[in-house]
């Protein structure tokens, strides 16, 4: 079973204010349930590279008070209901505290940092936040936009999702001073990868392909959001040929608009053969990671190259 952040000793309520219980109510709700992907990638990251005991939990609690302050913002923005199978703050607290939450949780995350004396650390941490709500912004103006590309797409997707995927990898060799350019600019790559890959497979749940989690049907279609494979199938498309497939309610709708359920498996088979030059193009970064590791870190080559397996196959990883 999948250890959640609490178990992780990332959350602990302690750290928060006992005079406001209502916040600390609402961080119980948030962080349980979660699977802490992000902190046990950074687990991963600092074993390998024997982190400092402090620092690696530094790192871990940071990720994932930046992660659920953006799930906080995210579901306000695009009025979810539903977050982990449970009514998502903004409801069940009201708007106004699910964003104070948010941001308190962002602020925390400066102080816990400018604790640690990496100055380096405190700056780029501040531009994945900015990155993150450039991010949101963008996402927001192409809402309603049926005629925006995959291009398009993937410029939001490394502002919001890849931001945190390279900062995972990059931020545990900036906590041990390790500025190597060249270094960086390889975990940028691999983050950047990493992270585009994880939500075009994010966006194929929307269409039930591989769809363990149950995620709804059509959910970000229904929304006014055409997701990175909604934009691969209508690239070419005539404007009448769009407005068709836009207005489906259900995956029978759907595969008619397209051309059938034959058409479609077409697209999915494009689009997985596109995303597998996707996985070639970060084990080649893999590769060069190597080159500037120190004797003793090989093994977090081992470790990271399954990630894509995880990440776009979604592919339990061996325990």
């Amino acid at each position: 079973m999948q250890r959640s952040v609490i178990d992780l000793k990332v959350y602990d309520p302690k750290d928060f204010p006992a005079y406001l219980p209502k916040l600390n109510k609402l961080y119980d709700d948030l962080f349980s349930g979660g699977k802490g992907f992000r902190a046990k990638l950074i687990k991963m990251m600092a074993t390998n590279l024997s982190l400092d005991p402090k620092a690696e939990l530094l790192l871990a609690q940071t990720i994932e008070f930046i992660h659920n302050a953006s799930l906080l913002h995210d579901d306000l923005i695009d009025r979810s209901h539903l977050r982990r199978g449970k009514t998502t703050a903004w409801m069940k607290y009201t708007p106004e505290y699910a964003v104070l939450a948010g941001d308190y949780l962002l602020a925390r995350v400066m102080v816990n940092l400018s604790g640690h004396g990496n100055i380096k650390l405190v700056q780029y941490t501040a531009e994945v936040i900015s990155d993150l709500l450039e991010g949101e912004w963008l996402q927001d103006s192409v809402v309603g936009d049926f005629f925006v590309t995959l291009e398009q797409l993937d410029r939001i997707h490394n502002l919001k999702t890849a931001s945190l995927f390279k900062w995972c990898i990059r931020a545990p060799f900036i906590a041990q001073e390790r500025y190597d350019e060249e270094l960086h600019r390889t975990l940028e790559e691999m983050g950047t990868l990493l992270g585009q890959l994880f939500q075009r497979s994010d966006d194929l749940l929307d269409y039930d392909i591989r769809n363990d989690e149950g995620k709804a049907i059509l959910g970000d279609l229904k929304s006014g959001y055409l997701n990175s494979f909604g934009a691969y199938v209508t690239k070419g498309k005539s404007r009448q040929e769009i407005d068709g497939i836009v207005k489906s309610k259900t995956l029978e709708e759907y595969y008619a608009s397209i051309g059938g359920k034959a058409q479609f498996d077409q697209r999915l088979l494009e689009f997985d053969e596109m995303n597998k030059g996707l996985i070639q193009m970060y084990n080649h970064h893999l590769e060069r990671l190597k080159t500037f590791l120190k004797p003793g870190e090989e093994k977090l080559i081992d470790q990271l190259r399954p990630l894509t397996e995880i990440l776009y196959w979604r592919r339990k990883p061996s325990s």
